[in-house]
């Protein structure tokens, strides 16, 4: 995209009082940005209220600085991986997103174009998730990855972090092997704990926003970059949820958009599980295993047979990991059910957690970390 070029996209983006619905019904009416601005107000007010008309005839020069740090930011030398700035009408746009009630006029993206824009799941879920669901985030994107299919998350503390980590741990070379929407600007990162994730990502997949150079972490910028993430993925699976979550955003916006959505069970006793619970009553499918979300999708069915089946977790003959079950549990009730002494459970429940086959809780709980 040429620095003009990308001035026109930037000022029919960011006219105030337009917005996305208007700007498309000018680009239909008009054709590319530069051949709008130069309409004069009566042709404008054939498709827009005379406001908008108005703003759209207004000098842009508050916008100088914003096209210059833009394109600095897209052609800066010392970038570490590629960058793009995609307008409606670039043909390396994601069709996907084509599809959507309010797809962006411009799409920022950090990382090597693949064309056409891979096959994607979605993962989202709590930012405090349990040990047991950071770990199925994981395993199942690992097993997403390892199957040929990209994942798609939203680059926040806890189930989106380990889901991105759980795809480039699976990766297939080549492969996009996961996708970050976020929230804010691509010249910054947040959460600042996810840079080198970030970074990491860009080098094996990539990271997308709608959101123009410069702009901060809005709180009301999350939940709408949410509609994205569904649309980049065939399915969206909920790790883990609370009842007011913007994993239950993301869910909607999918079943709006005619995707499948799969939720994982948890125990009735996390507040970490009931999301997902209620999805599962509004009808979201449940899965124990990531072959149980492969078979369910349309894509890439060849590769289905490759993931391993079913949870297989470790030392199942073990009395101990037996009397912990999948729920947490309280040292106590672990020395009613099994009748060894409090100083061996505790010396063993370290090893297990050393380990990984147990996670350690707040209150003095435990939980086994199963395989997913």
């Amino acid at each position: 995209m040429e620095r003009e070029e990308l001035a026109g996209w930037l000022r029919l983006a960011l006219t105030p009082g337009v917005g996305n619905s208007s700007a498309r019904k000018l680009l239909a009416a008009f054709g590319l940005p530069e051949s709008i601005f130069r309409q004069d107000r009566a042709a404008l007010e054939q498709v827009l209220s005379a406001a908008q008309a108005e703003a759209l005839r207004l000098p842009a020069a508050e916008l100088a600085d914003l096209i210059e740090a833009t394109w600095q930011w897209l052609t800066a030398a010392e970038a570490r991986q590629p960058r793009h700035v995609l307008s409606l009408a670039d043909a390396r746009y994601p069709a996907a997103l084509l599809q959507m009630a309010d797809p962006p006029l411009l799409l920022y993206v950090m990382g090597p174009l693949a064309q056409p824009w891979p096959a994607g799941i979605a993962m989202v879920g709590s930012r405090n998730p349990t040990a047991q669901g950071t770990e199925n985030a994981r395993q199942f994107a690992a097993a997403f990855s390892r199957a040929g299919w990209t994942v798609v998350s939203g680059l926040a503390m806890g189930i989106d972090a380990a889901a991105h980590e759980g795809a480039l741990a699976g990766a297939i070379e080549g492969a996009v092997a996961t996708i970050a929407v976020v929230g804010t600007g691509l010249d910054r990162v947040y959460p600042k704990q996810n840079l080198a994730l970030a970074h990491r990502i860009a080098e094996r997949g990539l990271v997308v926003s709608e959101y123009a150079i410069g702009t901060p972490p809005l709180a009301a910028n999350f939940p709408k970059r949410n509609r994205i993430i569904a649309a980049l993925a065939q399915g969206t699976v909920v790790v883990e949820a609370a009842l007011q979550s913007g994993s239950l955003i993301t869910a909607r916006q999918a079943v709006e958009q005619g995707k499948e959505v799969f939720a994982i069970p948890g125990s009735i006793h996390s507040p970490q599980s009931r999301g997902c619970h209620a999805l599962l009553k509004q009808g979201a499918k449940l899965v124990e295993t990531a072959q149980d979300v492969l078979e369910e999708l349309p894509a890439l069915g060849a590769v289905v047979a490759a993931v391993e089946a079913g949870p297989q977790p470790a030392g199942d003959q073990d009395p101990l990991l037996a009397a912990l079950g999948f729920d947490p549990v309280s040292l106590d009730a672990l020395v009613a059910r099994t009748g060894m002494p409090a100083s061996t459970l505790q010396a063993r429940l370290l090893e297990l957690e050393l380990q990984g086959e147990v996670a350690r809780l707040p209150g003095g709980l435990f939980q086994r970390v199963a395989t997913a």
